[in-house]
């Protein structure tokens, strides 16, 4: 950074330091790959979605092969991946009756009401639409045990997870978002205030207010137009919480999102969730206190390009 024009951040911005800041556009691809005393391992691959299209299908299948229940929570919008893992189910006649299945989130208006799946962009219909209807009907579990948030069980979902994982799910898949959150548990959330890591963690499911850079992003998804139109996002949304994050006995994330010569808004934040300060400023970063995965793709892993001025007053790329 160019030190002799030097700014304070926007105030909606997670609050991060300086130092931290330097030290993750700086970091080095070969400088990447770990494993903390947690277990939680980072590994750069060349196509993160992949790995969690085997490891989603695999867990499925072994839970019919050892007739054991699965638990596990993911994202919605999978709308090129929930079909091929249900193809796979199907063509190996995978039997799903032990698996209970949990959405990570759903829209919601200012009024904290949740959204109802005969909304379009519904993050709970296209769980339903893409992954569990794409099943074959002898194959699938009960309706029952593929949940999605509505208002009925939003303020206990977490409950619901922990009864059905037996003290939390198996595994959560997740990828972080622009302001380092996991589902829509952003830094800075009044709804999901606390004062210390401690209580963070002892949060559940609630309606919350989106940030700014969580409606920005939201608003590249395909599912409501991939224009960048953050008017047709909603203000709020329903989510699981730090609890349901922490109680996982299993994580699995994919940082991949990439627009080619144009770049990556995930490249930053990639970086100040896997070697920042674990905080609630990164709330995707409390999943480095426990057993997971993190499959970084070579794109996202790639050094940052930037221009700056050398000393002698010119500019480089």
């Amino acid at each position: 950074m160019n030190k002799d024009f030097r700014y304070d951040y926007a105030d909606f911005l997670p609050k991060v330091s300086r130092e931290t800041l330097e030290k993750c556009r700086n970091i080095k691809p070969e400088e990447m790959e770990y494993t903390n005393e947690n277990g939680y391992t980072v590994k750069i691959v060349k196509d993160p979605t992949i790995m969690f299209c085997l490891d989603l299908f695999n867990r499925i299948r072994e839970s019919d092969i050892y007739d054991k229940k699965f638990t596990f929570i993911s994202t919605n919008h999978e709308q090129i991946e929930y079909p091929a893992i249900a193809e796979m189910i199907n063509r190996f006649h995978v039997n799903c009756r032990n698996v209970n299945a949990f959405a990570m989130d759903e829209w919601a208006d200012q009024d904290g009401n949740v959204a109802p799946h005969t909304y379009g962009p519904s993050l709970g219909r296209t769980f339903m639409e893409f992954f569990y209807y794409n099943i074959d009907p002898e194959l699938r579990p009960p309706v029952e045990q593929w949940h999605t948030l509505n208002n009925e069980n939003v303020d206990h979902y977490s409950d619901l997870i922990e009864e059905c994982g037996d003290g939390g799910a198996d595994i959560l898949y997740s990828a972080t978002g622009w302001p380092g959150h996991v589902a829509f548990i952003d830094p800075g959330t009044k709804e999901f205030h606390a004062d210390s890591m401690e209580e963070f963690l002892t949060l559940g499911s609630r309606i919350v207010t989106e940030s700014p850079l969580t409606i920005a992003e939201n608003s590249l998804f395909g599912s409501v137009g991939g224009a960048g139109d953050a008017w047709i996002i909603p203000p709020k949304a329903a989510t699981i919480g730090p609890r349901d994050v922490h109680n996982a006995r299993e994580t699995f994330e994919r940082h991949c999102i990439d627009y080619g010569s144009n770049g990556s808004w995930q490249k930053m934040i990639s970086r100040i969730q896997l070697y920042g300060p674990v905080s609630m400023e990164c709330p995707a970063s409390i999943m480095r206190l426990g057993k997971g995965t993190c499959y970084v793709s070579e794109s996202i892993a790639a050094p940052f390009r930037a221009w700056d001025s050398t000393d002698d007053g010119r500019t480089i790329y």
